[in-house]
């Protein structure tokens, strides 16, 4: 999968190298996501929102007045964190998801200064990050996943308007998994699908 998202990366800089002209913008781009995990099959599985680092590059390249198509490499993390008691212990988990996100998005552009952006998105899991406090305990463990049976790529769909202000670009995404975390269903980790909202700011060039 290591070479799927290789090959994405590259033809994303490749399509964009080969429609480089005077309107095509490119620039990087930093912000945060708030993302939660949810279970589409109606499982009862509870979690509450948690803040994420979102950094990467960009590329608008116009096919019209109106039109455009804007890929994007982003590293992004998603996840998740819970709080309850166990035999009157109070306890927190926190659990961070490290992905490397390809979005192909389509821009309608119905002004100069505001694009509306949808479209599917290519998701490699890179690793994640739990931690578990208690009174008596606190735990830290970090992995790169070797569980064939955990998705580690995914296909979600992200959708979002971007402010264009000059060479300042301010942008909102809210993105969704299309396939639930688990694999096969034989993974011990919990059935769930990410879902994110995510907020940047970019410079253009």
């Amino acid at each position: 999968m290591k070479k799927t998202l290789f090959l994405i990366i590259a033809s994303v800089a490749l399509f964009a190298s080969t429609g480089f002209s005077q309107d095509v913008h490119f620039g990087p781009k930093v912000g945060l996501n708030l993302s939660n995990v949810y279970d589409s099959e109606g499982e009862d599985f509870d979690a509450d929102a948690k803040f994420g680092l979102a950094a990467g590059l960009f590329v608008s390249i116009p096919i019209g007045s109106f039109l455009g198509i804007q890929p994007e490499v982003m590293f992004s993390q998603k996840g998740f964190k819970a709080s309850g008691s166990i035999l009157g212990n109070n306890y927190t988990f926190k659990r961070t998801l490290n992905y490397i996100d390809v979005p192909l998005l389509i821009a309608v552009k119905p002004s100069e200064m505001f694009s509306i952006v949808a479209g599917p998105q290519y998701s490699y899991l890179i690793s994640s990050k739990d931690e578990f406090e208690d009174s008596f305990l606190d735990i830290e463990q970090e992995e790169e996943f070797e569980n064939d049976n955990l998705r580690k790529n995914t296909l979600c769909f992200l959708g979002g308007f971007d402010v264009n202000l000059s060479s300042v670009v301010i942008g909102a995404r809210v993105g969704w998994d299309l396939f639930q975390n688990n694999g096969d269903g034989s993974s011990t980790t919990p059935r769930y699908k990410n879902v994110w909202y995510q907020a940047t700011i970019g410079f253009r060039f």
